[in-house]
């Protein structure tokens, strides 16, 4: 996320929160790994071009702006989904009752699973020398994230 992007969920979050009641807390650090560029009409080579930004990586699954304080979800929904849309990544909207309810399917699925081949197991005990095709991501997450 750039600069700007973090300029516009301040500004709506400011536009339309009540301070008295609420308050909303971010989640991720403010831009800190530069970004270079050459200018356009330059020859390659003569080294690396000057930093021409600064952006702060954003994993999967990370809660950016955290809000609190006297009020219903169904009054912030409508402010966090137009941020969600705006920012340059998919983005969704949840509630602490959402992610508790996703943390327990997620279990809910492990204990069911009737397969007695889990793709961890498989890539743990590299099953048919899966290791040589799969990525060093699938080694460390197991395919959760894509």
């Amino acid at each position: 996320m750039r600069w700007g992007h973090f300029e516009m969920i301040r500004l709506t979050i400011n536009r339309r929160m009540d301070t008295k009641t609420m308050w909303a807390k971010w989640r991720i650090e403010a831009p800190y790994k530069p970004l270079t560029k050459k200018g356009q009409g330059h020859r390659m080579g003569g080294g690396k071009g000057a930093i021409d930004h600064y952006v702060t990586p954003i994993k999967q699954d990370r809660i950016i702006v955290e809000m609190g304080g006297k009020m219903d979800f169904e009054v912030v929904y409508p402010m966090l989904r137009e941020i969600a849309q705006k920012l340059p990544f998919q983005a969704k909207v949840v509630s602490q009752e959402m992610l508790d309810e996703e943390e327990k399917e997620e279990t809910w699925r492990q204990e069911n699973n009737q397969n007695e081949f889990t793709f961890e197991d498989v890539v743990k005990k590299n099953m048919m020398g899966c290791c040589q095709y799969i990525s060093k991501y699938d080694r460390e997450w197991f395919g959760k994230y894509k």
